[in-house]
């Protein structure tokens, strides 16, 4: 079985620019996928060592080339320019996202100049969130056409560096043709090879049966096998970049002058 995230986050990184412009109609959003950010299906499942297991440096495993913390712009060179293995999907290959509290405010400032209709709003939201870099990379779909094996790249905001939070990645181990004996076989047989490979790659899990844990605190770098999917993560990365974009969207709420 594999994982499947609930959210999705988008991709873009962008200069910050002057603010002064909020229904500028020069930039054509209409080309990406923009969404606001929504809480990860992470749980935060307590995790111990196994006996006599050591701890992994989990920080230090990659997939496909891809470690945890490497910059968008690294991961964009290595797949969009060095033509490696995988390639973009065909449709929205990188998608866009502004965090949901930047959003709010975006929304409540645009609306705070009279604009109200859903088209105009959302296009004064999106100009505001590109020109304020708060528009980032924050997933990468690829995918490997021969083999059928897919790679999703998730990306903290550019409030902490637009970073590799989590990496997952999967095949067509464990997907079966039909109901024979004969597709039964075939179909552990491609498990017992993914398990092998894996295992060749990173050594035993240290961690239960199928995770790779750094330590106990489930928030720092660890990595989950499932049939046919590997997940990899840093939860304390996401943790810390939603917390950062909560306190400093909440300090810079333009309000009202009030005086009193």
């Amino acid at each position: 079985m594999t994982k499947k995230l609930t959210y999705l986050i988008s991709v873009f990184c962008v200069f910050a620019l002057p603010c002064n412009a909020a229904t500028d109609d020069a930039f054509d959003f209409s080309n990406f996928a923009i969404t606001e950010s929504s809480d990860a299906d992470l749980t935060t499942e307590s995790v111990s060592i196994n006996l006599d297991a050591e701890p992994a440096n989990v920080s230090g495993f990659d997939i496909a080339g891809v470690m945890l913390g490497m910059p968008f712009e690294d991961v964009e060179t290595l797949f969009f320019k060095a033509k490696g293995l995988y390639a973009p999907r065909k449709d929205n290959s990188i998608i866009y996202t502004i965090q949901k509290d930047w959003k709010y405010n975006l929304d409540y400032e645009c609306r705070q100049q009279g604009i109200y209709p859903p088209a105009e709003l959302e296009q004064c939201i999106n100009t505001l969130a590109k020109n304020r870099g708060l528009l980032y990379a924050s997933e990468l779909h690829l995918v490997r056409e021969n083999t059928g094996e897919t790679l999703v790249i998730y990306f903290t905001s550019n409030a902490t560096d637009n970073l590799v939070w989590r990496i997952v990645y999967t095949n067509d181990v464990n997907d079966i043709e039909g109901a024979h004996e004969k597709f039964e076989n075939q179909r552990e047989k491609k498990i017992l090879a993914f398990w092998q490979n894996v295992l060749d790659k990173y050594g035993a899990p240290n961690s239960g049966t199928d995770k790779w844990i750094s330590t106990n605190n489930s928030y720092d770098p660890m990595m989950t096998a499932y049939y046919g999917s590997l997940d990899l993560v840093d939860m304390g990365r996401w943790t810390s970049d939603v917390a950062k974009n909560v306190q400093q969207a909440r300090e810079n709420f333009q309000a009202k002058p009030y005086a009193f």
